[in-house]
């Protein structure tokens, strides 16, 4: 009997270096533990494969550094992937040869998340950024020449060093290779990382910039014809696109609280009212893969006011109105009523949204309207 979950993760921790602001679940190099690693995500996609539909709305292989997995071995997983509406690959701009874009065209990817971060070559030296500017170009017109129509760009803001001035340059360069999508992330150094100790003066500096940064981007690519459409997320209008829906529609599902299955180290799943994080521990899952057995899992149980209350602080960071059916109490509704009075939130027939004043202090008001 098939499930009812649309929407899968991949976890690929590989990655040719590790990036000193980085605290996702990474494995530098191993290149000879590929081919079971594989294997393994196989194998745990066959053990959970009874709680997906027949076939998804997106499937979304993170990282890590997914394109610096040897390339027989991402291909033999993307084959043996269920179907999908929307299928992401993140890449890494270096490791985008001609003959990688076309496998991933070959294999059914629709669509291609480049991290770029910046175009100015000193701040990604900040970074440990190994691709420069030309390679985020070439990795661009590399996945044109391999007819890919979907094309995401990751900029982040708020590195130590960067101005105003490097911001625009960078938002510029951007624009000029025309992606379909654009998410643009303020920078979050982890307390106790290597990055948060080597720059905590300018990151301190930086934190007071924040908020004229993101007015900033959301201007410049707005008046470029982007939707504006999750708070850091940005597409291409169905005018500038042939009609297309161009948001993600994987993390639009994370963002409407939809259930989703994570596969992999580190991954996370929250299906019917339960969210687990598979074991970090490379070697541990490898082994308990290889015996038939699911990987350790922290469980978390959620209770129902806990996803009501996700539901209002995920809905509101999209650019559509709230459906507040059977959330009333999650929400304090004389917080809700001040809020309209501060020109912070509109209730509409459809639900309820954060105006654009609203948007800009984010969390901020979500966090009030919480009962």
């Amino acid at each position: 009997m098939s499930g009812s979950v649309r929407h899968l993760y991949v976890h690929l921790p590989f990655c040719a270096s590790r990036c000193s602001y980085c605290d996702f679940v990474t494995v530098v190099g191993r290149q000879g533990q590929h081919r079971a690693y594989v294997d393994a995500l196989i194998a745990e996609l066959d053990l959970e494969r009874s709680v997906l539909a027949p076939r998804l709305e997106s499937v979304f292989l993170g990282g890590g550094t997914p394109t610096f997995t040897e390339p027989a071995e991402l291909g033999r997983l993307l084959r043996a992937l269920p179907p999908a509406e929307e299928v992401t690959v993140e890449a890494n701009p270096e490791t985008v040869t001609p003959e990688l874009a076309a496998l991933l065209r070959a294999e059914g990817v629709s669509r291609v998340s480049l991290g770029a971060q910046s175009f100015q070559p000193r701040l990604l030296d900040v970074l440990d950024r190994r691709a420069g500017p030309d390679d985020v170009r070439r990795a661009v017109y590399r996945l044109r020449d391999a007819k890919f129509d979907n094309i995401s760009l990751d900029l982040v803001y708020g590195i130590p060093g960067q101005g105003a001035a490097d911001l625009d340059a960078d938002l510029s360069a951007a624009l000029a290779l025309e992606p379909e999508h654009l998410s643009c992330y303020e920078l979050e150094a982890k307390p106790g990382t290597q990055f948060t100790h080597a720059h905590g003066a300018e990151l301190t500096r930086q934190s007071e910039a924040m908020e004229s940064y993101f007015e900033r981007v959301v201007e410049r690519l707005t008046g470029a014809g982007y939707r504006w459409y999750e708070t850091a997320n940005f597409c291409k209008r169905p005018g500038l696109a042939e009609g297309r829906d161009l948001r993600s529609r994987h993390n639009l599902g994370y963002w409407r609280s939809r259930d989703y299955l994570g596969l992999g180290i580190g991954a996370v799943s929250t299906i019917h009212g339960r969210r687990w994080r598979t074991t970090p521990r490379l070697g541990e899952y490898l082994r308990a893969l290889a015996e038939g057995r699911r990987p350790e899992r922290e469980v978390e149980v959620l209770p129902e006011p806990v996803r009501r209350s996700e539901r209002v602080l995920l809905g509101l960071r999209l650019d559509e109105p709230l459906k507040v059916a059977g959330l009333g109490e999650a929400i304090d509704s004389d917080a809700l009523q001040r809020l309209e009075r501060l020109g912070l939130v509109v209730r509409g027939e459809d639900g309820l949204s954060l105006t654009e004043r609203g948007r800009f202090l984010g969390g901020g008001v979500t966090a009030e309207l919480l009962a």
